[in-house]
């Protein structure tokens, strides 16, 4: 039997919520690749955490955006479970200020199993992956380059553990 906790800020997370980031294409920039692998090894301390790599379409070139958009769709949702609790990092998506990106976070730990993040390719989403998402998350409204948003998210994601556990990463 899977045991509820309830949980204050100061709480450690609960160990039975996966977290999962599933990006499109790898991360080509070895600086780039340093800095998140260095924040995924932080993840680490406080909760499960994987990152799932979708490859780069072969002959993408050939293909018109939407039919891109509708390929990378088809290789999104393979990976997805009915159970997930989906979360898309969208240009449209909700902007919050970390410390309200940790209490949403905490809040998912209450009702999610499993949360999954995702970063699509150069064209954003197929309507079948909105049709699936729970909600959507902007990261800024400036447009960064699919590498970097990868580096801004898990060290996001990394901050509102540390501000969930009272840790004196944050400032504010």
């Amino acid at each position: 039997t899977t045991e509820i906790y309830t949980l204050s800020l100061h709480d450690a997370l609960p160990i039975y919520m996966k977290t999962e980031l599933i990006v499109v294409g790898k991360t080509t920039n070895k600086h780039f690749i340093a800095s998140i692998n260095d924040y995924i090894e932080r993840i680490h301390h406080y909760m499960p955490f994987s990152v799932t790599v979708i490859p780069e379409l072969r002959n993408a070139k050939s293909l018109s955006q939407d039919q891109q958009k509708d390929k990378e769709g088809e290789a999104i949702l393979k990976l997805l479970q009915p159970s997930d609790t989906v979360v898309l990092l969208d240009e449209r998506g909700k902007e919050m200020r970390s410390i309200e990106m940790a209490a949403w976070l905490e809040k998912q730990q209450a009702t999610a199993r499993r949360l999954v993040f995702i970063i699509g390719g150069p064209y954003g989403f197929a309507q079948s992956v909105y049709s699936r998402a729970n909600s959507m998350q902007s990261l800024s409204k400036m447009t960064f380059s699919h590498q970097m948003v990868r580096l801004v998210f898990v060290e996001q994601l990394y901050r509102a553990c540390t501000i969930i556990k009272g840790e004196p990463y944050h400032h504010e």
